[in-house]
Formats: C-alpha cells, structure tokens, sequence
C-alpha cells in the first residue's frame, strides 16, 4: 500500500512541477516574441499575430517536449533506488 501511495503522490507532485515549468517556459517565450516584435515592427502583422504565430512554433519544437523528462528522470531514479534496496 506505500508503494501505490507514492506512485500517486509522486505523480501528482510531478504534475505540479510539469505544469509550473511549461507556464514558466511558455510565458519567457511570450515576453521574448513581445520584445522581439519591439525591435522588429513586421509589417502588416498585429503583436498578438506575431506571438500567437511564435508560441504555435514553440509548441511544435524540442523544448516542450524535454519537458516531458520532469516525469521520466526521477521516475527512473526512485525505481533504481528501490531496486538497489531491495536486492541487497
């Protein structure tokens, strides 16, 4: 029964962990589109154009994706430690 408990803990704590890096990383993107938008003044498109067009982008690049090890690396870690416990 401990080990389903902190699967489920652990997952959710994951979660948590997951959802305030992607915000944290999607909102830097977004200031960045914004600041560059400043600099650049494409013509003919609006601000909102502009980083609506760069967070698509963002979403289909590498960098959401390695997100995605926030729930694989401890995953793995929390079951070597197990293991090395157990076959002692």
């Amino acid at each position: 029964m401990g080990f389903v408990r902190l699967v489920v803990f652990g997952f959710i704590f994951l979660g948590i962990i997951y959802f305030c890096l992607s915000w944290f990383s999607r909102s830097v993107r977004r200031e960045k589109l914004e600041e560059d938008w400043v600099e650049e003044k494409p013509d003919g498109i609006s601000r909102d154009q502009y980083v609506a067009a760069g967070i698509k982008k963002y979403n289909s690049s590498l960098r959401p994706k390695l997100l995605l090890l926030v729930y694989v690396v401890p995953t793995i870690l929390v079951a070597g430690i197990i293991y090395a416990t157990n076959a002692n």
